[in-house]
């Protein structure tokens, strides 16, 4: 953030607000995580604050503060739409396109005069917004927040509550601070967190160590799925409707799943194809220098990080499994 900005936001935020805090759709660990510090860190300044979200998150998120607070858009329309219209400012967070909050959703707050500040960590953003706290190379919109917190008003504005949501946020973002987006930078604000007392390793039990029995099962149907194109160094998942709702999917029953795909020996590019209601969804990821964010904006409508991307398809599954491997023999040409 430039001290301009910095100077504008302090201004902005110098008396109560009525703000709504909106992320994408399937909300993930840097989704919850964020948007919630946020959240906590705003009430405490006085502003009137509603967190909201397109479709309900993972269980595995549910223990987080403030949770329970959250709006979630599928399920109370017009409420959302009642804190829209009398919304002064809505922040987006963890993501740069309103297409990333769905259809509806997407409509709704772009016809809104609310002033917008997006907090976000993702390549190629739109220009809908008043102010934004932007940077590629953050390794998630957590770790933004927290620069957005301490710019604004000293470390001594985030406690251990925040805290806890803002660890979650970067722990779930990095791979549990694996990845080559966790920098120095993202260690510091780490250890500045463990030093209000919040508790790494209950975080990580929380988050990856509360698996349903049908969760566990399903992964491992998964996994005895996956298709090899090695000439292509690529592998992939794809699970159908059906497949799904045999294991009574719960949202982010697959959460990682792709990992586990890109793990294999050989493999650079791995993806997990899901096919849910009218439209088929595609998480991909990749090692070296292949880009799934281009990839993803070439053919799935999508995009994200260099290595970590995503994207739909409105088709059917068999199509959709048709078109990608067409794809990823065009897209290593």
């Amino acid at each position: 953030m430039s001290d301009k900005t910095i100077k504008s936001l302090k201004s902005l935020l110098s008396s109560p607000k009525r703000i709504l805090l909106t992320t994408h759709k399937s909300p993930d660990g840097d989704a919850i995580g964020s948007s919630l510090a946020l959240y906590l860190y705003l009430k405490s300044m006085g502003h009137d604050v509603t967190v909201s979200v397109p479709d309900d998150m993972p269980g595995f998120l549910k223990w987080m503060p403030g949770s329970d607070d959250i709006l979630i858009f599928a399920k109370h329309k017009k409420s959302f739409e009642e804190k829209l219209n009398n919304a002064e400012i809505v922040f987006a967070l963890d993501y740069n396109h309103f297409k990333r909050t769905g259809n509806e959703m997407e409509k709704l707050l772009t016809s809104s005069n609310a002033l917008k500040i997006m907090i976000d960590h993702h390549q190629s953003p739109d220009d809908f917004m008043k102010y934004r706290v932007w940077d590629v190379m953050a390794s998630s919109t957590a770790q933004l927040v927290w620069d957005f917190i301490v710019a604004l008003s000293g470390k001594k504005a985030v406690d251990k509550i925040i805290g806890e949501c803002l660890y979650t946020g970067i722990m779930t973002d990095t791979g549990s601070f694996r990845f080559t987006t966790c920098t120095a930078h993202t260690l510091r604000i780490t250890a500045d967190l463990l030093e209000l007392g919040v508790r790494g390793d209950l975080i990580h039990q929380r988050v990856y160590d509360q698996n349903s029995l049908n969760r566990i099962h399903l992964m491992g149907y998964a996994l005895e799925k996956i298709v090899l194109m090695p000439e292509y160094y690529t592998a992939y998942i794809s699970l159908s409707k059906e497949e799904l709702k045999k294991f009574n999917y719960q949202p982010g029953d697959t959460e990682g799943l792709v990992n586990k795909v890109l793990s294999v020996k050989g493999v650079n590019v791995a993806a997990l194809i899901t096919e849910k209601e009218n439209q088929v969804r595609m998480s991909l990821r990749s090692v070296g220098d292949f880009s799934v964010n281009q990839f993803s904006r070439t053919y799935f409508n999508g995009g994200g990080h260099e290595h970590a991307a995503g994207g739909i398809l409105e088709m059917n599954l068999d199509e959709a499994l048709m078109y990608f491997e067409e794809a990823v023999k065009k897209g290593y040409k």
